[in-house]
């Protein structure tokens, strides 16, 4: 008897968890899960954009290394941009102004020619600055917009609630925890995907802040050398010397038959 008791016992299901995430989301239906795939959407998003462009941004800051390096060391712009890459930005800027050069003889007035030299490095700056730029937009909507989004599945459970409250005549656990559930669930997932997205977005701003610094100043030595004929270049810092060896102690002068000389 007490082995059979024991077995039924044994036997009995666990009891089943009715207030899970899955189960929240569930009991909030179409709505609760477009808002969660929306979210979703916006994270993903996010973190590719992260992504492609800190890679997109490194890529570049290393090609700068070779300005520094290469490119001013070589007797005129033509031959200095073969030696960088061909689809980097720093190169783009200096087709870009020996293409300006070609064109500004053209121009009548020596002071129109300046202004049209300026202009075409001015706008190849734009164009690159405007690329690192795009998707930039994405995370600060994403920031701005998430919390409202999960704000809005917030407010849709509270409401469940107060219904489900108002149909059972009685504020029963049973009846409410999951439409409260459903309401935190939906306002955390929204602040995680805005935090990130925020923080994101401000981190690639500095650093596009920083490169596009760094093409204004190239820009601005670009068009001083090609105005002077090449005479105008930044300064290069010399390679380091290579340390020279250390010499021998010299010995002392004998004479041919080995003995020293006498003083």
């Amino acid at each position: 008897m007490i082995i059979n008791i024991l077995a039924a016992a044994g036997g009995e299901a666990a009891p089943q968890n009715k207030f899970g995430f899955v189960e929240a989301l569930n009991q909030g239906g179409i709505i609760a899960y477009s808002i969660f795939a929306i979210l979703v959407i916006m994270s993903v998003g996010s973190f590719y954009i992260l992504i492609t462009k800190w890679l997109e941004q490194q890529k570049i800051l290393n090609q700068y290394k070779a300005i520094r390096a290469n490119f001013w060391r070589a007797p005129n712009l033509k031959e200095g941009a073969a030696k960088l890459d061909k689809n980097s930005a720093w190169r783009q800027i200096v087709d870009d102004g020996l293409a300006a050069e070609d064109q500004h003889g053209k121009m009548t007035d020596s002071l129109e020619a300046h202004d049209w030299l300026h202009g075409s490095l001015a706008r190849s700056e734009a164009a690159v600055n405007s690329k690192l730029a795009g998707g930039l937009p994405f995370l600060a909507t994403v920031g701005a917009t998430a919390p409202f989004v999960g704000l809005l599945g917030t407010v849709i459970g509270i409401y469940r609630a107060l219904i489900a409250i108002g149909l059972a005549g009685s504020a029963s656990i049973d009846k409410v925890a999951g439409p409260v559930g459903e309401a935190l669930i939906m306002t955390a997932i929204g602040l995680l995907v805005a935090v990130p997205a925020v923080l994101a977005y401000n981190w690639l701003q500095a650093r596009n802040k920083r490169i596009a610094e760094l093409l204004s100043g190239f820009s601005t030595d670009i068009l001083a050398n090609i105005n002077s004929k090449g005479a105008v270049k930044p300064a290069i810092q010399a390679a380091p010397a290579a340390k020279a060896a250390p010499k021998a102690p010299a010995k002392p002068a004998t004479t041919t038959a080995g003995v020293p000389p006498k003083k």
